[in-house]
């Protein structure tokens, strides 16, 4: 099997050099714009999310769509019983840490910071329908389960799954390149290799950095409500370097000991305060609510997930709400994807897709419920009935997007203890998430390798925090957000023929499988043709009679 080349560049000890430069050249070459043109990168910013969003708004819309259909496809098919590793492998980590480490990979800050905001702010302002009435209630909670419901864990599933099994089944190297295999077979070990990666890369690095943006925002409202430390880019930059500084030391102490231990802390400190919010809230209206709410959604999850604001003569609501997330997701998935598949080894394709896909959610789902559906509750029962004061919830959404949940925190007893909570559980998932992205990111430029030295994370953690203080400083909020849209696009077009690469090689494993069954039984071809163990020449081109293996 062929490997990419890699070797030393300064003080790097092991990188693929045409990814690794490149990235670090696009890279620096954006903060420098960033910090030195602010004005002018924020002008850029905007034009680039405006032109996307405008143009192939519809094309995020069609992917995230046939990842959701591919992915129900794969679990239900024969396909599913396919182990990534050897057929008789087990999981490699137990299943409380591999959830925990999903959630410290694909959703952390922006749980926290959307959960009580984004059904508050839909609430308020819904894109269909009057506001603060209780369909407006109801479509706000539809819309926030379809930004991190079933349609984001597939995009999330597609990737990490491609991953997973041409690493583990095929023994390709643990890169995005390796996922085109079956299409380009070893040109991926050249240019057209390193272009992907690259994408991967840049895509990684700024979606990363906008969850990283939005935690910063959090914490610094936090503060804020704590200790009134003031609320500006300047408090906040400070804060991006003090928790890039942590993120340093957590990825020295390595995957198991440093990311593992710290996502089992924040979901125990999750679950404390979930369960805090729900034996002390209006637990009643949090069941029932939470179970409508399910309904509600899978009832409109088509319609929701297809619409394109065709029929309204306006495309400004989901350019800044449905658009961005799909491309945030998009941008995240190769960072999640290398690292969920990093952590999956030994589960079957079936037991991995409806883990991804149903586990997360049902917990998410849980979470919007008890905090944003608790928070839309209160204000339509003070808009409904005039005896009721209204707790002040939307004005907090308006002031500060970031300080809605620490207001909910005051209807709660122990409201400073519990906004602490939700400072120190931000700051966790802060590092945890550039831990892994650095981790991500330096595997993607050292060519697959799977223990990259931790020099070469230092140096991408350093670089993650870097462009998170450009962007809030080149436009907040809304620079964050363009950032994840422009980065996001490129990578959906890699998804779009992963899908395809995916299928291809899953067929001619089966049909090995199939043939091995039928018709080599015996100990010669069985010991060449092993069902555990066997060559990717043979993954991709089959036996030769067969030249139609899907047949």
């Amino acid at each position: 099997m062929d490997e990419v080349k890699v070797g030393r560049l300064g003080p790097f000890p092991r990188v693929s050099k045409p990814v690794f430069i490149t990235s670090a050249l696009l890279i620096v070459g954006f903060i420098i714009f960033g910090a030195f043109f602010t004005e002018a990168a924020g002008a850029v910013f905007s034009f680039l999310q405006d032109f996307i969003t405008d143009k192939f708004g519809w094309l995020f819309i069609v992917l995230v769509n046939m990842a959701l259909v591919f992915c129900i496809y794969l679990a239900m098919s024969r396909y599913g019983d396919i182990r990534l590793g050897k057929q008789t492998e087990r999981p490699q980590y137990s299943l409380v840490s591999w959830i925990g480490m999903l959630f410290s990979a694909g959703i952390g800050i922006g749980l926290v910071y959307w959960g009580t905001a984004e059904p508050l702010y839909h609430f308020m302002a819904p894109p269909l329908g009057e506001p603060e009435t209780i369909a407006a209630a109801k479509q706000a909670m539809n819309i926030s389960f379809l930004h991190y419901g079933l349609h984001v864990w597939a995009i999330y599933g597609i990737v990490a799954l491609a991953l997973a099994y041409f690493h583990y089944r095929v023994g390709l190297p643990l890169a995005i390149r390796s996922t085109l295999y079956p299409l380009i077979g070893k040109k991926i070990y050249g240019p057209m290799g390193h272009t992907v990666d690259t994408l991967a890369v840049f895509g990684t690095m700024f979606g990363v950095v906008t969850t990283l943006g939005l935690g910063v925002l959090q914490i610094n409202s936090g503060l804020e409500t704590l200790f009134g430390i003031p609320n500006n880019t300047t408090v906040q930059i400070i804060l991006i370097a003090f928790i890039t500084v942590l993120a340093g030391l957590s990825l020295f102490m390595g995957l198991d000991k440093g990311i593992k231990r710290l996502s089992d802390i924040n979901i125990f400190f999750t679950v404390i305060l979930l369960s805090f919010v729900i034996i002390l809230g209006p637990t009643q209206f949090i069941f029932n609510s939470f179970f409508e709410n399910i309904g509600n959604y899978l009832h409109q999850v088509i319609p929701l997930g297809l619409w394109t604001e065709s029929y309204e003569g306006q495309e400004n609501w989901q350019s800044s709400w449905t658009v961005f997330y799909w491309a945030w997701w998009i941008s995240w998935s190769p960072f999640v994807g290398v690292f969920v598949a990093r952590i999956s080894r030994g589960r079957t394709i079936r037991e991995f897709i409806l883990g991804v896909l149903l586990i997360p959610i049902t917990i998410l789902f849980l979470w919007f419920t008890a905090f944003g559906g608790s928070a839309v509750h209160m204000e339509l029962m003070a808009a409904i009935d005039p005896n009721i004061v209204s707790p002040g919830l939307i004005e907090a959404v308006q002031a500060d997007t970031g300080s809605a949940i620490f207001k909910l925190m005051e209807s709660y007893p122990l409201t400073s203890a519990l906004n602490l909570l939700i400072v120190v559980m931000i700051v966790l998932w802060f590092v945890t998430s550039s831990d892994s992205a650095s981790f991500v990111i330096d595997m993607l430029t050292s060519g697959g390798d799977t223990n990259p030295p931790k020099i070469q994370r230092l140096f991408w953690a350093g670089t993650e925090g870097v462009i998170a203080a450009v962007l809030l400083a080149a436009g907040g909020l809304g620079a964050l957000q363009a950032a994840s849209i422009v980065s996001g696009f490129p990578f959906a077009i890699v998804i779009l023929i992963m899908m395809y690469s995916l299928l291809r090689g899953l067929s001619r494993d089966r049909l090995i499988l199939y043939r091995q069954q039928q018709w080599f039984i015996t100990e010669e071809s069985a010991e060449h043709n092993s069902a555990n163990e066997f060559r990717d020449e043979d993954l991709l081109t089959g036996p030769p009679d067969l030249a139609k293996p899907d047949d």
